[in-house]
C-alpha cells in the first residue's frame, strides 16, 4: 500500500482528564455500555485525583508532537499536525472535522498503540470510522500507519530505557536484577480478537527483543492493570502476584519494563511507581522501572518513518528475531486490518465508547 499524497497527520490517542472535575466524566466515557459500577469508577477515580485529576497523556502527547514538528522543520517539510483523543477532548470528531474545514483531503493517522488486538488496534479503526460519519460529506480520507511493536527505534528506546533503570538499582544488586516486563492485560475472550493469541504474542516477542539488545538473555513477561468482576479470566501472571513470588524465591532487585505502554499512562504512574513500589519495599525488593518512549525525539522519528513507509511503499522496518509475529494496522478509513477482525467485528461493536 502506497500513498504519496498525503496532506496531514493525525495523532490518534486515548484521552485523559485534565482536572478534577473531569475525571468523572472521563470514567463514564470510557466504560459507557460496559455496566460497569459506579462504586468502581469512583475507586478508578483517586488515582486520577491523586495526580490532581489529571492524566500525562494528553500532555505527553502534545509534547510528542512538538517533537514531530520539530523534526518536520528540521526535514524542510510542510505537514500539518492533528491531535484527537476517543475518551476525551480534543475528540477526534473535531480533529477531523478541522481538517476537513482546512481542505485536507487525506490523511494518515499514528494511533498511540503498537499492537494488535481489539484495544490496541481495531478499537482505533471504529474511532477512524465513527469520526468520518460524524463529519460526513468531504471527510478525508483516513490512512492508518501500522503496528510497530518490533520497530527498531522502539526496541532501542525501552533497550536503553532498561539500562538507565538498572543503573539506579545499588550497585552490589545490578547484576542479579530480574528484568520483568509488563503490558496490560486483557480479558481472555478478547486474545484471539484479531488473529490467535496476536496481542500476547506480539508482546512477549517484543520482550524479547528489547531483553535482547539491553544484554539479557532471561526475563519475565506479565501483565497488569485487569479490571472487571473477578469471575472473569484475564491474562495472566499478574504483576503484582509475580513480584511476591519472585522474592519468595529470594529475588532481592527487580527491573520493570512497562514494554505494553508508549507513554507514562495513570496504569504505569499509579499501578507501577505507586502501588507496585509499595509492595516491593514492604517485600525488601529494590524496583527500578524503566521509562516509556513518551516524547523522545526518537520516537517522533519513530511516526516520520512509518509515514515515510506508508508513502514511499517502503519494507516496514523491523527488528529480526526467531519466530517473527505478524504486524497488521494499517488501512484506509477504518477498515479492519485482518480477516479475525472483520469476522468478528459485530462481537466488537457490543459496548465500544461513544461521545456523549
Amino acid at each position: 500500500m502506497q500513498f504519496q499524497d498525503i496532506e496531514a497527520l493525525l495523532v490518534l490517542s486515548f484521552g485523559g482528564p485534565e482536572g478534577p472535575e473531569q475525571v468523572m466524566p472521563f470514567l463514564e466515557n470510557v466504560t459507557r455500555g460496559r455496566g460497569i459500577p459506579r462504586e468502581r469508577l469512583e475507586s478508578v477515580a483517586e488515582h486520577y485525583l491523586h495526580f490532581g485529576g489529571v492524566s500525562p497523556i494528553n500532555g505527553i502527547n502534545r509534547a510528542l508532537i512538538d517533537e514531530i514538528r520539530a523534526e518536520l522543520a528540521e526535514r524542510g517539510e510542510q505537514l500539518p499536525v492533528y491531535f484527537g483523543n476517543r475518551n476525551w477532548e480534543p475528540y477526534i470528531e473535531d480533529a477531523v472535522a478541522a481538517m476537513q474545514s482546512d481542505g485536507i483531503r487525506r490523511a494518515a493517522v499514528f494511533s498511540t498503540s503498537a499492537w494488535g488486538g481489539y484495544s490496541g488496534c481495531a478499537q482505533y479503526q471504529e474511532d477512524i470510522t465513527r469520526a468520518r460519519a460524524a463529519v460526513g460529506d468531504g471527510a478525508p480520507e483516513l490512512v492508518k500507519l501500522r503496528q510497530f511493536f518490533d520497530h527498531p527505534l522502539l526496541v532501542e528506546m525501552f533497550a536503553d530505557a532498561i539500562g538507565e533503570a538498572a543503573a539506579t538499582l545499588p550497585e552490589p544488586l545490578r547484576a542479579d536484577a530480574r528484568l520483568v516486563f509488563t503490558a496490560h492485560s486483557i480479558p481472555l475472550r478478547a486474545a484471539d480478537r484479531c488473529g490467535p493469541n496476536l496481542y500476547a504474542r506480539q508482546v512477549r516477542y517484543a520482550a524479547g527483543l528489547i531483553a535482547a539488545a539491553a544484554g539479557y538473555h532471561d526475563f519475565d513477561q506479565v501483565w497488569q492493570s485487569r479490571s472487571g468482576p473477578p469471575q472473569v479470566p484475564w491474562l495472566e501472571p499478574d504483576v503484582s502476584d509475580h513480584l511476591s513470588a519472585l522474592a519468595a524465591a529470594g529475588t532481592k532487585a527487580v527491573i520493570v519494563c512497562p514494554v505494553g505502554f508508549v507513554a507514562d499512562h495513570i496504569e504505569v504512574v499509579w499501578d507501577l511507581d505507586n502501588e507496585l513500589t509499595e509492595q516491593a519495599d514492604a517485600l525488601g525488593v529494590a524496583l527500578a522501572r524503566a521509562s516509556t518512549p513518551n516524547a523522545q525525539r526518537r520516537f517522533a522519528r519513530l511516526v516520520l518513518g512509518l509515514l515515510d513507509e506508508l508513502r514511499g511503499g517502503h519494507e516496514p522496518a523491523r527488528v529480526p528475531g526467531a519466530e517473527p509475529v505478524p504486524g497488521y494496522g494499517s488501512s484506509v478509513d477504518g477498515r479492519f486490518c485482518t480477516p479475525d477482525c472483520v469476522a468478528s467485528a459485530a462481537a466488537a461493536a457490543a459496548g465500544r465508547p461513544t461521545r456523549p
